[in-house]
């Protein structure tokens, strides 16, 4: 089967899939699936150009997603002018100028190897520096956050544009991943996957403990939208209007990655993955093009939380969660191909139409078990089967990535190396 007629099978079964989601649940549930699918779908992309074009490891897609979501919360919620009034701002700029201060510090006792210090030394004094400008700006940030929580509660937003908030979520996670890289992408795939764990859950614990920041467990919301909300037009339009913007973005972004892989830069990203020694031999900076393809990566991923943050209203640090923002993703790209724009976007759509459909499948199951059980057998299914129906999106994501990896192992929608290569 040729890959184009393939592709026509596969999308042409996805719509048919997404039509039946559409007449049995309705149109407001399944336009929501839909948008919250192209959010995942822009996070699909950017691993899928990370691992597909780098052969990077990022286990922290969940840290990434984070930054985003947080970084539109910040610009886009609405002003709070308790807490402009009160004596908040001046704490914080006095925090900021110590933070600026440390880091400075660090950074140049990292350069002190220019000195004449040797390299052990230098990294030991690095670490120790660190650590102590780490507790001296700790140190000043407890008063004034604990004065902000007595008195205002939390900073606030400052009322900008929600396309404005998603752009700044793309530039956070970018400048995130470019010192995550500088200090992770030395190493081998395993270690890089452990290190970005690690990090997403390090971010994760600071947005949950920063109460002044981000209300920590009592959430910040409701979140504005770049389109009228449901209250204002309904909730299929609102929706409706939500996917157009993120579907728009999604073009736009496979457009210029399809634009990317064909160019010279793409064949280089593809050469380093297949071959590392090569490339280095070739003149190639290996750690500099690394370097380039997380940045852009983690972009798209702190583009895609944002979105997703958006649409869902509400800023929650206790609702990032790896299986639902790192694993999720992951299956989705192994899934739709790895390395293949349309295959990202593809196992996006195809995974969370399986994800979000597994519990009313699971349920209608169960009704037709019991009935069978209770009408032919006169056996009574357990009481509680109802409530286990969400556990079944695990096991059918589980079984459909099995099958997958089975049957398919490169992806649905393999990598296909440009023609003229």
């Amino acid at each position: 089967m040729t890959g184009a007629r393939r592709e026509i099978l596969l999308f042409g079964g996805l719509a048919v899939l997404i039509g039946a989601v559409f007449m049995s649940l309705g149109a407001a549930y399944g336009v929501r699936m839909l948008a919250e699918a192209s959010c995942y779908a822009i996070l699909a992309l950017g691993l899928t150009i990370q691992w597909g074009y780098a052969g990077l490891f990022n286990a922290g897609v969940m840290g990434f997603v984070a930054l985003g979501g947080v970084a539109t919360m910040t610009l886009t919620y609405p002003v709070n002018e308790e807490f402009w009034a009160s004596d908040g701002p001046a704490g914080l700029a006095g925090v900021a100028v110590w933070l600026i201060g440390a880091v400075a510090v660090v950074w140049g006792v990292s350069r002190s190897d220019r000195l004449g210090v040797p390299k052990g030394l230098r990294n030991a004094l690095t670490a120790i520096v660190a650590g102590a400008a780490y507790l001296v700006v700790v140190a000043q940030l407890e008063p004034v956050a604990e004065a902000i929580e007595k008195g205002p509660g939390f900073i606030g937003g400052f009322g900008m544009p929600v396309l404005v908030g998603w752009a700044a979520g793309g530039v956070v996670a970018g400048l995130v991943a470019w010192f995550v890289g500088h200090v992770c992408l030395g190493l081998r795939s395993d270690y890089l996957a452990i290190a970005t764990l690690g990090i997403a859950e390090i971010i994760k614990a600071v947005l949950k403990n920063s109460d002044w920041w981000t209300r920590g467990t009592l959430t910040v919301s409701p979140l504005p939208w770049p389109v009228p909300t449901p209250g204002e037009i309904g909730f299929v339009a609102a929706r409706s209007a939500y996917l157009a913007v993120t579907a728009v973005l999604i073009v736009v972004i496979y457009l210029l990655l399809q634009r990317a892989w064909h160019a010279p830069w793409g064949r280089m990203m593809r050469a380093i993955r297949d071959n590392e020694v090569s490339s280095a031999a070739m003149g190639k900076d290996v750690n500099r093009r690394r370097l380039e393809i997380f940045i852009l990566g983690s972009v798209l991923m702190g583009i895609g939380g944002a979105a997703l943050v958006s649409f869902s209203s509400i800023f929650d640090p206790s609702g990032f969660i790896p299986l639902n923002h790192t694993f999720l993703v992951w299956v989705m790209v192994i899934l739709g191909g790895a390395g293949n724009n349309r295959g990202a976007i593809f196992g996006a759509l195809l995974v969370y139409v399986v994800w979000t459909m597994s519990e009313p499948a699971a349920l209608a199951l169960f009704d037709v078990a019991r009935a069978v059980g209770d009408g032919v057998f006169g056996a009574a299914l357990a009481e509680d089967l109802n409530s286990r129906a969400l556990q079944m999106r695990v096991f059918v994501i589980g079984l459909t990535i099995t099958l997958v990896l089975r049957y398919a192992p490169r992806g649905m929608l393999p990598e296909e190396p440009p023609k003229h290569e």
